[in-house]
């Protein structure tokens, strides 16, 4: 899974999307804080292969994309808009190959534009990084090669305070930074790191109306932040092996990000610490029931209110279980449910 399968539309209510074996599906509130509704498969009944990419919009659209099977072992690339989560979604619609045919080639990773428009990223055959994007007016753009080398699975795609689409991608022996310079125009590299990074460990999220900021776990397993123009910090071991999640939300008046991860021994540990000022130090406290291996946690705030969710996900189970943020101050949460 790629991006936030966890969302808020712009009513408050949360939804999840499940990937399964050979779709996906979803599942919303009623109401803000009331019960859920049955899983509902997205997009029809198209058979789909394991890799989901979410992202969403500003205006609280959904974009989905995965990968469907084609002749003779190939794949192509396939995108579905949820408008609101308890709706059911458009059908998948082919977007293409990076390489006009072939295999799945990574997990696609999805940034929204400030115009709502879908940036899809993925690996491309010669192990670089590949984009399309939808036409304001509809339909999509044609395919671009963005460049780089040995690009690893695992990209990591947002769009900043600025309505501007950045993606990270780890590559061996360091991070690529690709940024818009203007809207509707195609990302271009700004600046790498050279960091040892373990795979598949990129989350990234938007901090200040100018800058974004990545999270990446190194060897020794240390999580550290990087915003291009400055040099990396190590915040604090990571808990487990997989990516952590990232949001901003106010806690007692003040802008933090929250961090969020599958410890090693099951359960989920959260942090929080002032947005932008990882100097102040951040430490892991445990939450909830202990999930299976498989099992990712991911976060919704707001950096405008004090509004924060968070929910762990077995795609092998199927099981969710989800939390919100009490109304008193700190971080304290409300027991963990299951949906």
């Amino acid at each position: 899974m790629n991006g936030d399968w966890l969302i808020r539309g712009r009513d408050g209510r949360l939804g999840v999307y499940h990937p399964t074996e050979d779709g996906v599906l979803s599942r919303a509130e009623h109401r803000p804080g009331g019960g859920w509704t049955a899983p509902r498969r997205v997009g029809g009944e198209q058979e789909l292969r394991p890799g989901l990419g979410v992202g969403q919009g500003a205006d609280g659209y959904a974009h989905l994309v995965s990968w469907r099977p084609a002749a003779k072992g190939e794949a192509v690339l396939t995108h579905s808009t949820h408008y609101r989560p308890d709706l059911a979604a458009l059908d998948w619609a082919p977007v293409g190959h990076p390489n006009r045919k072939g295999p799945r080639t990574s997990e696609p990773a999805v940034a929204v534009d400030a115009q709502g428009r879908a940036h899809v990223f993925v690996v491309n055959g010669g192990q670089g990084l590949s984009m399309v994007a939808q036409r304001e007016k509809g339909g999509w753009d044609p395919w671009r090669d963005l460049q780089g080398s040995r690009v690893q699975d695992g990209i990591a795609a947002l769009t900043g305070e600025s309505g501007l689409v950045e993606v990270y991608a780890a590559v061996p022996g360091g991070i690529l930074h690709w940024a818009q310079e203007k809207p509707g125009e195609p990302p271009v590299m700004t600046e790498s790191l050279e960091a040892r990074v373990r795979p598949g460990t990129l989350a990234a999220l938007a901090t200040s109306a100018h800058s974004t900021t990545v999270f990446y776990t190194d060897p020794e397993g240390l999580l550290c932040a990087w915003r291009p123009g400055s040099a990396p910090v190590a915040l604090l071991y990571a808990a487990g092996p997989g990516p952590v999640s990232a949001t901003r939300c106010l806690l007692d008046g003040h802008d933090c990000t929250v961090l969020a991860q599958r410890a090693a021994n099951g359960r989920v540990v959260i942090a929080a610490y002032p947005t932008q000022a990882e100097s102040a130090g951040a430490w892991w406290a445990e939450s909830g029931p202990e999930l299976p291996e498989d099992a990712r946690v991911f976060l919704a705030g707001d950096p405008h209110s004090g509004r924060l969710a968070a929910a762990a996900l077995s795609p092998s189970t199927g099981r969710l279980v989800l939390t919100r943020r009490k109304d008193e101050p700190g971080l304290a949460l409300e027991p963990w449910r299951e949906i």
